[in-house]
C-alpha cells in the first residue's frame, strides 16, 4: 500500500469506495485471495518427534549394545546378558519418554497468532454496515474502526476521529500512537500514521479502514511465516553429547576389537573371543549417562523455576550458561515498563519532579493540566480503582496526585489529539470559570501560544523565549526523556477559551525508569565476560540514555546501529560493527533482529535473546536461547522461547546464567564419576584373558554398578551448588569439548586404575584366603560368587571416595566442606545400603550372583580406598600449587 496516496486514491487503487464492496465482488475476490488466515506450514508429525527421542546417536549406541547383549545371551545363556539387554532397553524407553514429555511443546505460535485476531468485524457491503467473519475479509473491504477492538487485517485508514492504536504486540513498545487518514511522506510501514496492522488494538477513536492485505501477507502473517521457517539452533550441550557419544562408541569398539585380538593371541577360541569382545563393548557403554544427564537438567529446571525462570527446553539450561552475548529488549526488561515524570521545566528552571514546588502559578497550572488533560478511564480492580489507558497519561496524573488532591474541576469538552496538530486539549469547569488545559509537542504549542508564565509574570512568546524553551526541551530529549509541553487558557461558558490564546506553563520529561537491580546485573555480566546488547524498537537517543544510566554503556565509543542501517550494511560491515565492546541496536524490525542474531552466531557467539512481542518471535527461535517475558510477553513470544521469565526481570536472566554454568560443571563432575567406574569394570576382562584367572566381575554385577549404585551419587553431583567464582570467569569457548583431555586422563589413567587396584586386590584376597591357586572355578560355586562380590564391593566403595573427589577438580574436600552437598551424603548412604542389600539379602544374591565376603576383605577395601582418596587429594594439592 502506497502511504503517500490520499484516502480517495487508496480506495480507487483497490477498486473500492466508502460503501465497501458488493457481495458478488467479495465472493470473486475470496476465490482470488483466499481466506484471511495465517496458514500453517508442514512440520514434523508428533510421532516422528517422539521417535527422535529414541533414535538420536547415543540412543542408537545403546540399542546396538542391547542387540549385542541379546546375541551373546543366545550363544552363551545364563551369563547375565539378557538382563543387561532388558535394562538397556528400559533405560532408552524411560529416558526417551521423559525427555519427550519435558521438552515437548505443541507448536502453538500459529494458534497464538490466530488468537490475536477478532472473530467478527463490522464491514461496509454495498453501503450497508453488517457483521462479517474476520476470515472472510478480502482486500478492498471497508470496515468500521471502533475503540477497544482488534484490527482484523492490515488496513489503510480512510476516515479517522481521535484514532490512537497500541502496536505493542508488533513492536514491544507499549505506546499509544495517533493515526490519521491523510497521506504521509515516505517511511517504514510500522511508522506510517495512516496504516493499521492485524492483531493490534484500537485504544481510542473511530473511523473507517480499507483492507489491503490479509492472511500470510499481513505483517503478523509474515512474522508467523518467518518464525515457522526459522530453524532452531542446536544447543551447545546437544552438540557436545553427540561428540561424547561418538567418542564412547569409538572407544568401546576399539577396546572390543583390541580384546578380541588379544584373546586370539592368547589362544582363546574364536567364538569365545568374540563373546568377550562383545562383553567389553557393552561394559564400556555408560548406560547410566543418558538418564543422569536428563534428570540433572530436569533438577536444574526446578532450581531455576524457584528463581523465576521457567525452562521449556531442557538443553536451554546449559546453553544459557554458555551464553557470550545477551540481546536484551529495553522496555519491561531493563526498565520497569511504567512511565514516570523525571524532570520538569517550570518558571525558567529545570528541576527533578520530586522537587517541584506546586505553590507557584506556573507549577499549579502545569499540575492542573496533568490531572485533567487525558483520556484515561477508571476501572475497579477488587477494592482499588485503577486508571486504564496511556502509560504517559497515568504518569502525569501520578505527578499531580503526588502534589495534592484535585480542585474538583469537571470536564466539559475535549479537542482530541490530532497527528497534524500534535496536541490535545480539554475544557474543565470550576465555579463558573472555564479553563482550557492543553498538552502536546512543544513546537505545536509554540505555534499557538501568545505568552508563557514565568516566575509569576507573563512573558510574550518571542525569539528569546522560544530559544530558551526549545533548549530546555533538547536537554531533556538528549537525556532520553519523552517530552511534553503544557499550556492553559482561561475563559467562560459564554466565551470559551481557545488554543490560540494559550499560556505556556511548563515542560515535563518522562521516562520508563530502569529496574533498580539492573545495574548490578549488568556489572555481573561484565565480570562474567558476557556482552549485553540493547536491542529495542525505541529511539536511539532514548536507548543510549537508558544504557548509560544502567551502566550498559560506559564510554563515548558506543556503537549505535539503526534498524535501517542494518539492512543497508554489507555482511562484513555488520560483523565488524557487532564486534564492538558496546553496541546498541535501535528501531529494529523482526527480520533485522534475526539478522543480528545470525550474524552474532556466525562470529562464534552463543546468543541469548529476550523479547515480548510478536515481532520478537523469529529472533527468539533463531537464538541459542530464546527468553520471553512471562508478564508482559505475548503468547507468540512465549511459544517461540526456550525460557520464560516469570517476573520479567533482567536480573533473573543473570541468575539463570549462573545456574546454567553450574549445570555444565556438574555434568562434567558426574561424567568423570561415571567414566571412572568403566576402568575397574573393564580390567577384570583383561586379567581374565591375559592371566587365565576366573572372570573377576560378571555382566550382571556391572549392571548393578552402572544402573544401580552409581545413579544416585551421579545425580547428587548434578545438584552441586554453583561455585562462587563461576560468574567471575569468562564463558567457555563454543568449541571447548565437554569431555576434554584432562578429564579423560584423570578418569581413565588415574582414578580408574586406582579403583581397579582396590577391586582386584579384594578379589585376590578372597581367593587367597580360600587357598585357591590356579585353574577353573565354577561360576555357581560359593567361592567364585564371594570373590566376584569382593570385586563389586571394591568398585562401589571406591566410587564413594570418587564421588567426594569429583566434587571439584582441584579444590580439596576440606575447602568445599563435607556437608555442603547433603544430597551427595544421602546418595552415598543409599549407595552403601544398596550394596549391603546386594551382598547379604538372599533374593538379591540370587539375582546378582553375590555371596557374603570375609570381614577382613571389608577392612582391606576400606584401607585401600582411604589411600585412593589421599592420593587424589595430593594430586589436587599439586594442581593448586602448579
Amino acid at each position: 500500500m502506497d502511504i503517500r496516496q490520499s484516502p480517495e486514491e487508496a480506495l480507487a487503487s483497490l477498486g473500492s469506495s466508502l460503501d465497501g464492496l458488493s457481495e458478488a465482488e467479495v465472493a470473486k475476490r475470496r476465490g482470488t485471495f483466499g481466506l484471511n488466515r495465517v496458514e500453517d506450514v508442514a512440520r514434523r508429525p508428533l510421532w516422528l518427534r517422539l521417535l527422535g527421542e529414541f533414535t538420536h546417536f547415543f540412543a542408537v549406541i545403546l540399542w546396538v549394545a542391547a542387540g549385542l547383549a541379546l546375541f551373546a545371551e543366545t550363544q552363551q545363556p545364563g551369563g547375565g546378558m539378557r538382563e543387561l539387554a532388558v535394562a538397556i532397553v528400559v533405560v532408552i524407553v524411560v529416558n526417551g519418554t521423559f525427555s519427550f514429555l519435558q521438552e515437548y511443546r505443541a507448536e502453538r505460535a500459529l494458534a497464538a497468532l490466530r488468537d490475536l485476531l477478532p472473530a467478527q468485524v463490522t464491514v461496509m457491503r454495498g453501503g450497508v454496515a453488517c457483521a462479517a467473519r474476520v476470515d472472510e475479509l478480502v482486500p478492498g473491504d471497508v470496515w468500521i474502526v471502533a475503540e477497544g477492538g482488534r484490527v482484523p487485517a492490515d488496513s489503510r485508514i480512510v476516515q479517522a476521529t481521535g484514532l490512537r492504536v497500541d502496536l505493542s504486540t508488533l513492536t514491544g513498545e507499549s505506546l499509544r500512537l495517533a493515526r490519521r487518514a491523510e497521506a504521509v511522506a515516505e517511511g517504514s510501514p510500522l511508522a506510517a500514521e495512516n496504516l493499521l496492522f492485524a492483531g493490534t488494538t484500537v485504544v481510542s477513536g473511530n473511523g473507517l479502514a480499507l483492507v489491503y492485505a490479509i492472511g500470510a501477507r499481513t505483517e503478523v502473517g509474515r512474522i508467523a511465516h518467518l518464525t515457522q521457517q526459522t530453524r532452531e539452533s542446536p544447543s551447545p550441550l546437544g552438540l557436545e553429547l553427540r561428540r561424547v557419544s561418538r567418542l564412547v562408541a569409538v572407544l568401546a569398539t576399539a577396546l572390543g576389537v583390541a580384546f578380541f585380538l588379544v584373546g586370539r593371541f592368547a589362544g582363546i577360541p574364536l567364538w569365545d573371543s568374540l563373546l568377550f569382545a562383545i562383553g567389553i563393548i557393552v561394559a564400556n557403554v555408560p548406560e547410566g549417562l543418558l538418564p543422569t544427564v536428563t534428570l540433572s537438567l530436569a533438577m536444574a529446571t526446578q532450581r531455576m523455576a524457584a528463581r523465576n525462570a521457567l525452562v521449556r527446553h531442557l538443553p536451554a539450561v546449559e546453553a544459557l550458561g554458555a551464553t557470550t552475548v545477551i540481546c536484551s529488549d529495553k522496555t519491561g526488561t531493563l526498565t520497569q515498563n511504567q512511565m514516570a515524570v523525571r524532570r520538569v521545566f517550570v518558571d525558567g528552571a529545570t528541576v527533578d519532579a520530586a522537587e517541584l514546588d506546586p505553590g507557584t502559578p506556573a507549577a499549579a497550572g502545569l499540575l492542573r493540566v496533568a490531572r485533567y488533560c487525558h483520556d484515561l478511564r477508571r476501572a475497579k480492580n477488587g477494592e482499588r480503582v485503577e486508571l486504564l489507558g496511556d502509560p504517559m497519561e497515568r504518569a502525569l496524573v501520578a505527578l499531580s496526585e503526588a502534589h495534592g488532591e484535585g480542585d474538583g474541576s469537571v470536564r466539559v469538552d475535549e479537542i482530541p489529539f490530532d497527528p497534524e496538530r500534535r496536541r490535545m486539549s480539554v475544557r474543565i469547569a470550576l465555579n463558573g470559570a472555564h479553563t482550557l488545559a492543553c498538552k502536546g509537542a512543544l513546537e505545536s504549542l509554540l505555534e499557538v501560544a501568545k505568552d508563557a508564565r514565568v516566575g509569576g509574570a507573563l512573558r510574550p512568546v518571542d525569539e528569546g523565549l522560544r530559544a530558551e524553551w526549545l533548549a530546555a526541551e533538547e536537554r531533556m530529549a538528549n537525556a532520553g526523556l519523552r517530552v511534553l509541553a503544557f499550556g492553559v487558557c482561561e475563559g467562560t461558558a459564554e466565551a470559551p477559551a481557545l488554543e490560540a490564546d494559550l499560556t505556556l506553563v511548563g515542560i515535563v520529561g518522562l521516562e520508563d525508569p530502569p529496574r533498580p537491580e539492573v545495574p548490578e546485573a549488568i556489572a555481573r555480566c561484565r565480570a562474567a565476560g558476557i556482552r549485553v546488547m540493547m536491542v529495542t524498537g525505541d529511539h536511539p537517543r532514548t536507548a543510549v540514555a537508558i544504557a548509560r544510566e544502567i551502566g550498559l554503556v560506559t564510554s563515548d565509543a558506543v556503537t549505535v546501529l539503526h534498524g535501517d542501517a542494518i539492512a543497508r550494511r554489507s555482511h562484513a560491515e555488520l560483523m565488524l560493527a557487532l564486534a564492538a565492546p558496546e553496541v546498541i541496536i535501535a528501531r529494529v524490525t523482526a527480520e533485522q533482529k534475526m539478522i543480528v542474531v545470525r550474524a552474532l552466531q556466525e562470529r562464534g557467539e552463543v546468543v541469548a535473546v529476550t523479547g515480548d512481542g510478536v515481532n520478537d518471535a523469529p529472533a527468539l527461535k533463531a537464538a541459542d536461547v530464546g527468553i520471553a517475558m512471562g508478564i508482559s510477553g505475548t503468547d507468540v513470544a512465549k511459544e517461540a522461547a526456550d525460557i520464560i521469565l516469570l517476573d520479567d526481570h533482567f536480573a533473573t536472566i543473570v541468575a539463570a546464567v549462573e545456574e546454567g554454568r553450574s549445570v555444565y560443571e556438574n555434568i562434567r563432575r558426574f561424567l568423570t564419576y561415571i567414566l571412572t567406574s568403566n576402568v575397574p569394570e573393564l580390567i577384570p576382562y583383561l586379567v581374565f584373558v591375559l592371566f587365565g584367572v576366573p572372570l573377576p566381575l560378571t555382566v550382571i554385577q556391572i549392571l548393578a554398578v552402572d544402573l544401580g549404585t552409581d545413579m544416585l551419587p551421579a545425580l547428587a553431583l548434578g545438584a552441586e551448588a554453583p561455585d562462587p567464582e563461576v560468574m567471575r570467569r569468562p564463558p567457555r569457548a563454543r568449541a571447548e569439548p565437554l569431555l576434554n583431555r584432562p578429564m579423560l586422563l584423570r578418569a581413565y589413567l588415574f582414578l580408574g586404575p586406582m579403583e581397579a587396584v582396590v577391586s582386584l586386590a579384594a578379589f585376590a584376597q578372597v581367593l587367597s584366603l580360600a587357598g585357591y591357586t590356579r585353574g577353573a572355578l565354577a561360576h555357581s560355586s560359593a567361592l567364585y560368587r564371594s570373590a566376584t562380590t569382593a570385586t563389586l564391593v571394591g568398585i562401589v566403595v571406591a566410587q564413594v571416595a570418587n564421588g567426594l573427589a569429583c566434587r571439584h577438580s582441584h579444590k580439596s574436600l576440606r575447602a568445599l566442606g563435607l556437608f555442603s552437598n547433603r544430597l551427595l551424603l544421602g546418595a552415598i548412604a543409599a549407595e552403601l545400603a544398596l550394596l549391603l542389600a546386594v551382598v547379604y539379602l538372599p533374593p538379591l544374591q540370587r539375582m546378582f550372583g553375590t555371596a557374603p565376603i570375609p570381614s577382613s576383605t571389608w577392612g582391606l577395601v576400606a584401607a585401600l580406598v582411604l589411600g585412593f582418596f589421599a592420593l587424589e587429594e595430593a594430586r589436587k594439592w599439586l594442581a593448586r600449587r602448579g
